[in-house]
This record gives structure tokens, sequence and C-alpha cells, in this order.
């Protein structure tokens, strides 16, 4: 049972991230770019790094608690980081006058 809930957050974690890359291609500029860059990549994190914490669980024992535990912590560093990241670079193009894009104007 375990193995299939495993499955299915690996599963979806590669989805969203094919969604997030999909959203950087189609998007028409660099600030409507940034947000799948940001979001959906976040949240594969957490499907990807989620379902490799529960397989390391499969057998309890202190290393793979432990193990579980670093994989967490780094889904919150990933939470904390990406986020802030992504605010960071929207203020760098937006303090380099990068302009929006505006429907009727071609893509950047």
């Amino acid at each position: 049972m375990l193995d299939i809930i495993v499955v299915t957050l690996l599963v979806l974690g590669l989805i969203v991230f094919f969604g997030g890359s999909l959203g950087i291609v189609r998007f028409p500029d660099f600030y409507s770019r940034l947000h799948p860059a940001g979001k959906m990549d976040t949240l594969a994190s957490l499907f990807m790094l989620g379902g490799l914490a529960l397989y390391e669980l499969n057998d309890i024992s202190s290393t793979s608690v432990l193990t579980a535990l670093k994989i967490m912590l780094i889904l919150v560093f990933v939470f904390i980081a990406s986020p802030t990241a992504t605010h960071a670079i929207v203020d760098a193009g937006f303090r380099a006058g990068q302009k929006p894009w505006t429907q009727g104007q071609p893509r950047r």
C-alpha cells in the first residue's frame, strides 16, 4: 500500500514539474513565466520529496527516520527559498526596467 502512495506522489510531482515547464515555455513575458517557475516547482517538490520521505520510512529504523527528517527539512527550505527567490527576481526585473506584457504585444 505504501508503495502505491509513493509512486502516486512521484508521478504527481512529475506531472506538476511538466506543467511548470510548459508554463515557462508558453507564457508571454518575464513576469508571467516566473509564476509557474515559483509555484509549480514548489508544489512538485512537495510531492516528490514527500514521496521520497515516505519511501524512506518503509522500514522503520533510526537511520531511515533521520533520513526522512532530513528530506522534510529540505522541503521546508524549498518552501522558504523558492518564493523568496522568485520575489527577488521579479523585484530585480522591475528595478531593471522590464515592462510587463500587455495583450496585443508580441511575446518576449
